[in-house]
């Protein structure tokens, strides 16, 4: 209809990816700025709207130091900068601010607080754990990592608790019905975890409700898709950059190796409908540990203590 009439067509917002209409109209407009020098383009980030609105200043940084200035979200919805198809899931510079000092522990310390991510793998024939993690690319694992939350790292503006990875459990190529026994053990016994998140997508259900009828409220279920997994993926990130989340020191371990493996090859893939994907590429290995990871953020952040009540 603007055909008919030439009407000026104006297109706002924020851009996604490089493949969203407005990073496309963006790109055009631009080419033929520089071909007749007429302005088409106009653009205010964040910090063009905050010189004129303290409010609106104090918010963004906010968001910033919840987020982390090089998260999707920020970038995209306050630095207007277009995400470019994905990459590495974490860059050297988030590695590093994951990895903390503190020691890995083996059971619980008396007086702390523990949660729980739980990455299933697939169901496999039994056979040896270690010949099993030879193979490359080697089978699925079920991990298990356990997370201490830390109340003297403390998020401003969600009051969120830090979360210090201090254990990890890995088995490979045993049935679920072989570890149901193991699990309740570790999180009931070993470390009273106080919540855990479990993967309940496809095979990992009855997994989920048995461990349900065991230690009832404590349990919560989570069903992968496109879009929980972005979430969980997001939040991850803003774990990360916040300093809220770390990593036990190097242990000479396998578990230590593989973990950082995984960080390492993990890749991100972003989405037209403004979600993400995370993920490491079957051709390199697995990612039991990074899924595992998101899931013990999710735990800590979900966790909601009881509070004594009286007069």
């Amino acid at each position: 209809m603007t055909a008919t009439t030439n009407c000026t067509v104006v297109h706002y917002g924020t851009t996604w990816n490089e493949t969203t209409l407005l990073e496309e109209i963006k790109q055009t407009n631009l080419e033929l700025e520089k071909i007749d020098g007429i302005r088409r383009h106009f653009r205010y980030d964040w910090q063009e709207v905050a010189k004129y609105n303290p409010d609106y200043l104090a918010a963004v940084e906010a968001e910033k130091q919840r987020l982390g200035e090089t998260h999707p979200m920020f970038l995209t919805q306050y630095c207007l900068l277009p995400l470019y198809g994905g990459g590495g899931f974490l860059s050297a510079q988030q590695r590093a601010q994951l990895q903390g000092h503190h020691p890995r522990k083996h059971e619980a310390d008396n007086g702390k607080i523990y949660v729980a991510g739980i990455d299933l793998a697939g169901e496999a024939e039994k056979t040896d754990d270690i010949q099993l993690r030879a193979l490359r690319p080697r089978r699925d694992s079920t991990v298990i990592t356990i997370g201490e939350l830390d109340y003297s790292v403390v998020n401003a503006i969600q009051k969120q608790p830090g979360v210090k990875i201090v254990e990890h459990y890995r088995w490979t190529g045993a049935r679920h019905t072989e570890l149901y026994e193991k699990m309740v053990d570790v999180l009931k016994n070993i470390w009273r975890c106080k919540h855990t998140v479990v993967d309940a997508t496809g095979v990992g259900q009855p997994v989920a409700s048995f461990l349900q009828q065991a230690l009832g409220s404590r349990i919560t279920p989570f069903t992968f898709s496109a879009q929980s997994k972005s979430k969980i993926g997001f939040n991850l990130i803003a774990g990360i950059n916040s300093g809220r989340l770390k990593m036990y020191t190097g242990d000479g371990s396998l578990e230590y190796q593989e973990f950082w493996s995984e960080m390492e090859k993990a890749k991100s893939q972003y989405r037209a409908n403004q979600t993400m994907n995370f993920f490491v590429d079957p051709a390199q290995g697995h990612d039991d540990f990074l899924i595992s990871l998101a899931l013990v953020l999710e735990a800590a952040d979900s966790y909601n203590p009881r509070e004594a009540k009286g007069s």
